[in-house]
């Protein structure tokens, strides 16, 4: 939410879960509700694999840009059959180890930002962005 400014010059559409936090922060918003939850769940990415297209396919984005939530995966793989490049923003409280859906969407990252100089370490190639709150 912090990068609003920014955001709110571009058209956009969420994918995100359906938790009363994202329901009021995203109340205005065009939103598609992914399944949950996606930690290790084989069902969850299946389901969230064909949300992932049908997004996708029907939307077309430019680009697609996560901050960590495993849902990101799908949308991360498939992207490229619209052509759209990839932004990822590694989550804030994680500076000893990588996420496991970092290690999943790194390969077909276009650009790798971290937020800590800590990270980096473990991200070849990752920009450092600084805190995001």
């Amino acid at each position: 939410m912090c990068l609003e400014p920014w955001w709110t010059e571009h058209e956009r559409q969420w994918v995100t879960f359906d938790t009363e936090d994202a329901l009021t922060k995203l109340s205005r918003e065009d939103v598609v509700h992914a399944y949950h939850p996606t930690t290790r769940n084989l069902r969850n990415l299946v389901r969230n694999a064909g949300l992932a297209w049908r997004v996708l396919r029907d939307y077309r984005p430019d680009m697609v840009i996560s901050t960590g939530a495993g849902v990101a995966v799908p949308f991360f793989w498939m992207r490229r059959l619209v052509g759209a490049q990839t932004v990822y923003l590694e989550v804030f409280d994680r500076i000893d180890s990588p996420t496991l859906t970092a290690r999943l969407c790194r390969p077909v990252t276009d650009l790798f930002l971290v937020q800590w100089p800590e990270q980096q370490r473990l991200y070849k190639g990752s920009v450092l962005l600084g805190q995001v709150w």
